[in-house]
Order: C-alpha cells, then sequence, then structure tokens
C-alpha cells in the first residue's frame, strides 16, 4: 500500500469520522471519465461535517477543491493535491414551503428538483429537468437551459462561507449574469435554494419536462462521456452554430472531439485526456476567432493541477 503524505496523515488525523478516499482517481467522480488522482477526496453528510473540513483546511494550510456531481469540470491529469470535498450525496431533501416556494438542498440533481416541483403543482424549473448536476452546481453557475437559468426563479440561497460561517443571500445579493454568480468571485459553498414557482397543472408540466427531454435526446450526444456545453453563448449568435460554419464538427484532438451530433459539446471517444480537452477547446477557439472574429469562452470549468 502506497505511504500516507504528511497531508493525508494530518487530515485523517483530525477527520476520523468523515469518510475520506485517498489518490482517489477523479475520473470516476467527473461526466468527462477524465482526471488523475485526488490526495484527499471527502464525502460529508452533513453540514456539520463540512463545516468540519473547512476548519482542519484552514489550518492544515489548504483551500479544498469543492466537487458537486462533476457534470460541469475537466480534471487535471496530473491530480489534484491536498482536499477535494465531493458534495454529491450529500445535503439531501426537499420541501414545500407555501402556495409558491420550495426549498431544495444543494446536493439535489436538479431533475430531482424539477420532477418534485412537477409534482406539487408547480411551474419555473421544467427547463432544469435533464441538466445533469446539482442544484448546488447549479446556484453557483446560474445553470440554464431552454431559456430558463436558475437566477430567475431563485429568491434566497443559504451559503457556507470559507470559515464554515452560514449566510443567507438574496437573489440580488447573489448577483447572477449568464452562467456566473458572486460565488466565483467570492468563495462560498451552496447549502440549499429556496425557489419562487408558479401554480400549474402537473399534467401541463410534466407534459413540458417531456418534451424538453426528447429535444434534449434528439440533438445531445448523451452516450458519450461529456461536460455539456463546451462554450458560453458568446454575444453574437450561438457557440454550436459558429463551429459548425467553421466545418469543425467532428474535430479530434487525441481521444477527445467536437461531437458530429451536436457542435456545442466537446466529448471523450475514449481515453480521452484532460490535455487532449484543452487543446481541442484551444484549436477550435482559434479557428472559429480566425474564421469570424467572435472568441469562444469555456463554459466547462477547468480545473488545474496543484
Amino acid at each position: 500500500m502506497k505511504e500516507f503524505t504528511d497531508f493525508q496523515e494530518k487530515l485523517a488525523r483530525n477527520c476520523p469520522d468523515i469518510r475520506i478516499l485517498y489518490n482517489e482517481p477523479m475520473a470516476k467522480h467527473t461526466s468527462f471519465r477524465i482526471g488523475g488522482a485526488a490526495e484527499a477526496m471527502a464525502f460529508p453528510e452533513d453540514r456539520e461535517e463540512l463545516a468540519h473540513l473547512l476548519k482542519t483546511s484552514r489550518l492544515l494550510d489548504c483551500n479544498p477543491a469543492i466537487l458537486g456531481a462533476g457534470t460541469n469540470v475537466l480534471a487535471p491529469d496530473e491530480g489534484m493535491a491536498g482536499l477535494v470535498i465531493c458534495l454529491k450525496d450529500c445535503l439531501d431533501g426537499m420541501e414545500r414551503l407555501d402556495e409558491t416556494h420550495i426549498r431544495v438542498m444543494a446536493g439535489v440533481t436538479m431533475t430531482r428538483a424539477a420532477m418534485f416541483a412537477a409534482k406539487q403543482g408547480l411551474s419555473g424549473l421544467e427547463f432544469a429537468h435533464g441538466i445533469p448536476g446539482t442544484v448546488g452546481g447549479g446556484v453557483y453557475m446560474n445553470a440554464g437551459a431552454y431559456g430558463g437559468e436558475i437566477g430567475s426563479v431563485l429568491t434566497q440561497a443559504e451559503i457556507m462561507n470559507p470559515e464554515g460561517k452560514i449566510l443567507t443571500l438574496s437573489r440580488e445579493d447573489m448577483a447572477f449574469s449568464y452562467r456566473h454568480s458572486r460565488l466565483e468571485d467570492t468563495p462560498g459553498i451552496v447549502l440549499s435554494a429556496v425557489f419562487c414557482l408558479t401554480p400549474a397543472d402537473s399534467e401541463g408540466i410534466f407534459a413540458r419536462m417531456k418534451e424538453l427531454m426528447a429535444k434534449r435526446s434528439a440533438s445531445q450526444p448523451l452516450d458519450l462521456p461529456s461536460a455539456g456545453s463546451a462554450f458560453k453563448r458568446p454575444r453574437e449568435g450561438y457557440a454550436a452554430a459558429l463551429i459548425d460554419e467553421a466545418g469543425l464538427k467532428g474535430f479530434q484532438v487525441g481521444g477527445a472531439a467536437i461531437s458530429r451530433k451536436h457542435a456545442g459539446f466537446a466529448v471523450n471517444l475514449g481515453g480521452a485526456t484532460a490535455r487532449d480537452v484543452k487543446e481541442l477547446l484551444r484549436q477550435v477557439t482559434d479557428r472559429v476567432y480566425g474564421k469570424t472574429g467572435i472568441r469562444l469562452e469555456p463554459e466547462v470549468r477547468i480545473w488545474e493541477h496543484s
């Protein structure tokens, strides 16, 4: 068995009751199925364990990386030094608060949240059905699809700051913009979100979600590992259309390629590395810019080795 590093020994000593895996392949925890080993990956069961991990991280002079369902992350081939805190299957639960509001914990998937709202006869989260990832990740990046986005229905979010203190932020406090929130500039971990929705007929809501899911299945490469849309929507036009017009559908670097089904997706054809994906995105960005003068910006979160 590989000997523990000094950091691993200290972490294990300070967090004996928290589930922690050492030298854990990140490829097992990302939808791209890419990424080397995390020196330590912790799986807190509740906010108390999360707060303890953050406190311990400060004591060990470590800035932990936060991972949800890993559906929008490209993890480095070299792995991650220090601590990765994985919140998938943590912070679970949903409740109806009143006629129009529901509270959803951060570890709930976007699809489950949409289904819960539909069963409650509440409309507004249909766009989230089929979006991979958790509500926490969705709030962090203001996830959206088909004309809807988290920032348009969220009224408040419960956040834990790096010191373990819990804050309640309003929609205005969150400073939402396209695929962005204040959490990308001011560190914090989403614990829960309250959504304001509109009473409607459940049957109609489910029908709309079924329609959107059919669109996804027909147009997106759901059969291959990816991180969803590879690029943000530019100010002019759409990323997928610009990539297609540049003749880059199917363009490949190593095991990574632009999907032949949807030019907005970068996919893992098998054995792709993070280096392959980054080079693919770089070349696509340069070629589209050379052809159109429009520089695409990655939507996938590219983690660097630390």
